[in-house]
């Protein structure tokens, strides 16, 4: 299985570095993520990115552009893959968890409240696709951008949006019990904040 970090072609920054190359704890995230797969034995990983600052990232880039609703972060696919979040700072065990997790249609990973104690955010953060089934996938992106052009979403779809209309549930609600919950400290970054928040759980 092919697994794509996605850092997308209109990055947000940190302090002035794209947020996937923020340090933390002497590491930069999208590294320590690309570390934690190698050492549970993924070797087919690429990542997603046009910034220069990308270019000294050992593996392969996809480029393409992605700009506009966040639904154009996921570039089409013909074999089955596993999608990361690029600014997420992951566990060893939640890396563990999304690689060994099998499925035979789509899996999706984020955390859920209950909050670990030592989780950083106020709110629930997606982390994975697992795609199997990558004709079920791709129909729904494409039915995200159907039902965003209708204007069917309260807010422009995001991860938590693409999976309802996976598991074909109420598209505007999000239920936190339908996925591979993931509870500790993994957590995306967004801000200086949030890494302030990291490394002090850390």
């Amino acid at each position: 299985m092919k697994y794509i970090i996605l850092c997308g072609s209109n990055h947000g920054y940190v302090n002035c570095v794209p947020r996937q190359l923020v340090t933390i704890n002497g590491e930069r995230i999208l590294e320590r993520t690309i570390r934690l797969l190698r050492e549970n034995s993924i070797t087919d990983i690429c990542i997603t990115a046009t910034d220069p600052a990308f270019d000294d990232v050992d593996v392969d880039k996809i480029c393409y552009d992605s700009t506009g609703p966040w639904i154009r972060c996921f570039p089409y696919i013909t074999k089955p893959t596993t999608f990361i979040f690029g600014d997420v700072y992951f566990s060893e065990q939640a890396i563990k968890t999304i690689v060994d997790t099998q499925t035979d249609s789509i899996e999706f990973f984020a955390s859920a409240p209950p909050f670990a104690p030592n989780y950083p955010k106020p709110w629930a953060e997606p982390f994975a696709f697992k795609v199997e089934n990558v004709a079920a996938f791709n129909t729904a992106v494409n039915n995200v951008h159907v039902l965003l052009n209708k204007g069917a979403f309260r807010r422009d779809p995001i991860a938590w949006e693409l999976w309802q209309v996976i598991r074909g549930t109420n598209i505007n609600q999000i239920d936190f019990t339908n996925y591979t919950a993931i509870n500790d400290y993994t957590s995306d970054i967004d801000t200086e904040t949030d890494v302030e928040k990291l490394r002090s759980v850390l």
